[in-house]
C-alpha cells in the first residue's frame, strides 16, 4: 500500500478535531480507520498529538464519500488516493442518472407492528425482507436500537401473555439471529484489533442478545469471536484464555435460576484475570446488578451504555 500521507510533507498539520469537521467523520472512526485499516499515517506532534496532512484530510474524505455511497472501507482503503476519488465520481454519477427515490422509510413503530403482523401470519419471506430493508435503510446500530430490542420485548410479552406462539416467536428470533450473525461475519478480521468473546452462561438459549453485542463490537472495530449459546464457566474462561480476548460479553435473557446464574458468572470471573473484562447485558440481567457489581462484573442495559464499554475496553487495551 501507497505511504499515502508522506506525499506533502510540507504541507500544514491539523490535529484530529479539525479532521473529525473537515471530514465529517468522527474522531472514534478517524482512529480505527488508522489503527485497522491504515488508511494514513498521520505524525505526531510534539505532544504525541496526531497531526494530519491536507493530503489525509483529501484521502480520509474520499473514503468517506466512498463509505457513504455504500462501499466497505475494507474494499477501498488499499486503493490509491486518485482511485478513490474516480470511485466516487463514477457514484455521483450514478447517483444522478437513478430514477425517483422510493417513499421514506416507515418509522420503527410501525415497522415493529407490521413484523408482529408477519409473524403471526408466519410470513417467513415478508419477515425477512421487512427487517432486512429496515437494518440497511436505517443503518444497524439505530436498527437495533429502535427496532430490534423493542420487537424483542414485545414479542416476549406476547408470548408469555398467551398472544404469540412458540412458533412465531421462533420465528422473529430465527430471522433475526440470521441478520445479525452475517453483519458480523462481514467485517474482516484485522490481526491488531482486541477480540471479543460473546455466548451465553450454561443453560441460556437465546443468542440474539450476545448477537446484538457482536454487531456493536465488530462496527466498534474488534474482533469478534463467537461461541454460541449454554456454555459453561469453565469453558467460556478457558476459551477466553486461550484465544487471548480482552473482553467477555455474556447474554442473559431469562433468569429461571438466580443462584446458578449468580454461580456461573462468579466462577467465570475468578477463572479469568483481570486484565479480561466481563460484560453482562439482556432483559434478565439488571436484576443481577447488585451481585455483578459487587465482584467486578459489569451490567450494561443499553446500546450507548454498551457502546462506552466497548470504547472504554478498547483503550484500556491498547
Amino acid at each position: 500500500m501507497e505511504d499515502h500521507s508522506r506525499a506533502g510533507q510540507d504541507e500544514p498539520r491539523h490535529p484530529i478535531a479539525v479532521v473529525a469537521e473537515r471530514t465529517g467523520l468522527s474522531q472514534d472512526i478517524l482512529r480505527v480507520w488508522e489503527r485497522r485499516y491504515t488508511a494514513v499515517r498521520p505524525s505526531r506532534g510534539s505532544g504525541g498529538q496526531r497531526l494530519y496532512s491536507d493530503s489525509d484530510v483529501e484521502r480520509l474524505s474520499l473514503l468517506h464519500a466512498a463509505t457513504r455511497a455504500g462501499r466497505s472501507i475494507s474494499s477501498v482503503v488499499g486503493l490509491s488516493t486518485e482511485a478513490i476519488a474516480a470511485l466516487v465520481g463514477d457514484d455521483i454519477a450514478a447517483r444522478e442518472r437513478r430514477p425517483a427515490a422510493a417513499p421514506p422509510m416507515a418509522d420503527a413503530p410501525d415497522i415493529i407492528g407490521s413484523a408482529l403482523v408477519l409473524a403471526r401470519r408466519l410470513d417467513s419471506a415478508g419477515l425477512d425482507d421487512l427487517l432486512r430493508r429496515s437494518a440497511v435503510g436505517m443503518g444497524m446500530l439505530p436498527f437495533i436500537e429502535t427496532v430490534v430490542v423493542p420487537l424483542l420485548r414485545r414479542v416476549g410479552d406476547e408470548w408469555h401473555a398467551g398472544v404469540m406462539t412458540i412458533a412465531q416467536e421462533h420465528l422473529i428470533s430465527s430471522l433475526l439471529n440470521d441478520i445479525v450473525a452475517e453483519r458480523i461475519r462481514s467485517f474482516a478480521a484485522h490481526s491488531a484489533a482486541p477480540r471479543i468473546l460473546i455466548t451465553t452462561p450454561a443453560g441460556e438459549r437465546h443468542a440474539i442478545g450476545a448477537l446484538l453485542v457482536g454487531v456493536a463490537a465488530a462496527i466498534e472495530g474488534w474482533n469478534v469471536l463467537d461461541l454460541g449459546v449454554d456454555l459453561p464457566a469453565d469453558e467460556i474462561a478457558d476459551a477466553a484464555i486461550s484465544a487471548d480476548v480482552r473482553l467477555v460479553a455474556i447474554s442473559v435473557v431469562f433468569v429461571e435460576h438466580r443462584h446458578g446464574v449468580l454461580a456461573e458468572l462468579s466462577r467465570l470471573r475468578s477463572r479469568l484475570p483481570h486484565t479480561v473484562s466481563i460484560l453482562v447485558g439482556g432483559a434478565g440481567a439488571a436484576a443481577l446488578a447488585p451481585e455483578l457489581s459487587a465482584i467486578g462484573i459489569t451490567v450494561q442495559s443499553t446500546i450507548h451504555g454498551l457502546i462506552a464499554e466497548l470504547r472504554r475496553a478498547r483503550e484500556m487495551s491498547a
